[in-house]
């Protein structure tokens, strides 16, 4: 089952799966921008086994897209379509939303992240080079 994240509890019921320590002002200040999105799988259950988080971004040239900003599913939990179920939410919800596309950055060797995303109706893109600022 995929539901939309919509309070702090839900949230950290997805902790464990996030890279870091869940801050409390951080999930709220995500919960409170309607442009944030955060989509939890659970497994029958009922417990959280994977999420996915999106950004709407806008462009006055472009208009809007969905920003895949992160993909996990619990490892005991892989390999069973949660991660694919997930993104294909996450894309659904973005046409709903009148978004013109969606796109994500991985790793090249992740090929895990890749077979997912590819599977859920994701294709090639140019050839890009990420830089980034840490502040």
């Amino acid at each position: 089952m995929i539901e939309r994240a919509t309070t702090p509890e839900q949230v950290r019921e997805a902790a464990p799966l996030f890279d870091h320590d869940v801050h409390d002002q951080a999930v709220h200040r995500f919960l409170d921008d309607p442009n944030h999105h955060l989509l939890l799988a659970r497994d029958d259950a009922g417990a959280v086994v994977g999420f996915v988080s999106g950004v709407e971004t806008t462009h006055p040239d472009k208009g809007t897209e969905m920003f895949l900003y992160e993909l996990a599913v619990d490892p005991a939990a892989q390999r069973r379509g949660h991660g694919r179920a997930l993104v294909s939410a996450l894309a659904g919800l973005a046409r709903e939303r009148g978004c013109y596309g969606m796109f994500v950055l991985t790793d090249d060797d992740n090929d895990a992240a890749k077979a997912t995303y590819r599977a859920a109706g994701a294709g090639p893109a140019e050839p890009t080079i990420m830089l980034g600022w840490t502040f």
